[in-house]
């Protein structure tokens, strides 16, 4: 039995791969011609189908959504029952049906028509209603259906679907959308948070902010190192409360290296000079970019828009932005 199940799961792939590879023959002029009429709409993507092609038909509005295409799905058999009133004169929609003939879409046909409101077809069948009615009609290919008894929709809805991609992938790039935008859209996704957290909402403060004087000695830095959340780095400010430097674990072994009572020398002897530091209200991906670029673990937080625009108000460490993933 189950080298009789592989053969079938071959099979399937094989017929699905079939029907994907025969969209090629449906790049032409037409659907060319159906990005352009979406890229010009001034308003959204309006996506129905029933049974199988409706599922289809939210998936690809789905996507569009989310890649820079405002769109929603309208169910044909509630069109027809006050739902035609969420189409609006500046809209373009698309119906989608293996067959072309679909009853329940009758009266979005004419209602379209007497509007004058743009319909893209997604059919199998080129002489079909749904074709006739369309003003440009895009060929999902006359692909054998993967189910055995050649009934239930499995290589048509997979061609598609497909075609619904490439439809959204092609508006997404003559749209030049960013991964900025695509952030936005998604606010709970891990490239929301990676995209649109700001420092200000991960950074440590207050006593895990680790900062001593100019005039201690490095025992004083090594009680600041070692205490709180933000340890391995401590930060030197001046009279004025200025970030005049840094010193970090690093610096700590190679003192104990260069002088026989390190813990008693002054911590200006010791500390780096040009301690590198971000604004709060940059994004966390900034702060990573930063700390890839100068190869350190963390980065000081300042708040530029304050009287005191050179003290530390904060620190980030490169795992507050891991911890956002």
């Amino acid at each position: 039995m189950s080298n009789e199940l592989k053969t079938e799961a071959l099979r399937v792939l094989d017929l699905e791969l079939k029907s994907i590879s025969q969209l090629k023959e449906s790049l032409d002029s037409s659907f060319f011609e159906a990005v352009d009429l979406i890229l010009n709409c001034s308003s959204k993507v309006i996506i129905t189908g029933i049974g199988k092609s409706g599922l289809i038909g939210r998936k690809i509005s789905s996507t569009l959504s989310s890649t820079g295409t405002p769109s929603l799905y309208l169910h044909p058999a509630e069109s027809s029952h006050g739902d035609l009133g969420v189409i609006q004169s500046e809209d373009v929609v698309i119906a989608i049906s293996k067959s072309g003939e679909v009853a329940e879409m009758s009266s979005l046909y004419n209602y379209l028509a007497r509007k004058g409101i743009p319909l893209i077809a997604m059919t199998a069948k080129p002489e079909s209603s749904l074709a006739k009615n369309s003003t440009i009609c895009l060929n999902i290919g006359q692909s054998k259906e993967a189910c055995p008894l050649g009934l239930a929709p499995t290589s048509s809805t997979t061609s598609t679907l497909v075609l619904g991609d490439i439809l959204a992938m092609c508006l997404l790039k003559a749209r030049g959308f960013s991964e900025k935008e695509f952030a936005e859209y998604h606010p709970g996704g891990a490239l929301g948070r990676k995209l649109l957290t700001r420092v200000k909402d991960v950074m440590l403060t207050g006593d895990a902010l680790p900062l001593v004087s100019t005039d201690v000695n490095m025992s004083a830095v090594v009680s600041a190192m070692t205490g709180g959340e933000a340890r391995g780095v401590v930060g030197i400010i001046d009279e004025n409360k200025h970030l005049v430097g840094i010193v970090t674990d690093g610096d700590i072994r190679r003192s104990l290296v260069k002088y026989d009572n390190a813990l008693l020398v002054p911590v200006t002897d010791i500390m780096s000079t040009d301690p590198k530091t971000i604004d709060k209200e940059e994004l966390t991906a900034k702060a990573r970019f930063l700390m890839d670029s100068f190869q350190i673990q963390s980065l000081f937080v300042v708040d530029k828009s304050s009287s005191n625009p050179l003290q530390p108000v904060g620190h980030i460490r490169v795992h507050n932005i891991l911890n956002l993933y």
